[in-house]
């Protein structure tokens, strides 16, 4: 990604346009951050909606239907069939209550918490350690400044 401190500073007069350009940067910076963790889940041929299925077995193993129909905010006949789909794959599990045995629970399987315990964290945080790697201490310690100060000045909101 190209440095806009050129462009920044050029547009300083007008709060609302430096506003516009920092959000057009900052948004540009999450796409960066994203991008190999969506790369990663493009080669699984998982959809927006079975990513959002398993994210919240992730979270909650042990997930009812229900509440997890609930959680995406998708019809329990649409959530259901995605579970069916991600099941038949083996990324997910269904396993009957042991209290209630007319119901079952969703869990993601030993590979896809291996996965979200392992991977995810090393694809989300890899653009960001090598970008900083690339950066001199002095400017590391500038960025973390200007960091801290900007999420200072929003929360003072």
């Amino acid at each position: 990604m190209k440095s806009s401190g050129t462009r920044i500073r050029s547009s300083a007069n007008s709060i609302g346009a430096f506003a516009s350009q920092a959000e057009k940067d900052l948004a540009a910076i999450r796409r960066a951050m994203r991008q190999p963790l969506e790369a990663e889940y493009a080669k699984g041929n998982v959809t927006v909606p079975q990513k959002a299925v398993m994210q919240v077995v992730v979270q909650t193993p042990g997930v009812t239907l229900k509440e997890l129909s609930h959680a995406i905010s998708l019809a329990h006949s649409t959530v259901s069939g995605i579970v069916d789909r991600l099941e038949k794959r083996g990324l997910i599990e269904r396993r009957r209550d042991a209290a209630d045995g007319r119901l079952s629970r969703i869990y993601p399987s030993a590979a896809v918490a291996d996965f979200v315990r392992e991977r995810i964290p090393a694809l989300r945080s890899g653009p960001l350690n090598r970008a900083l790697a690339r950066a001199h201490a002095e400017e590391r310690a500038r960025i973390a400044w200007a960091l801290n100060r900007l999420r200072e000045l929003l929360e003072a909101d």
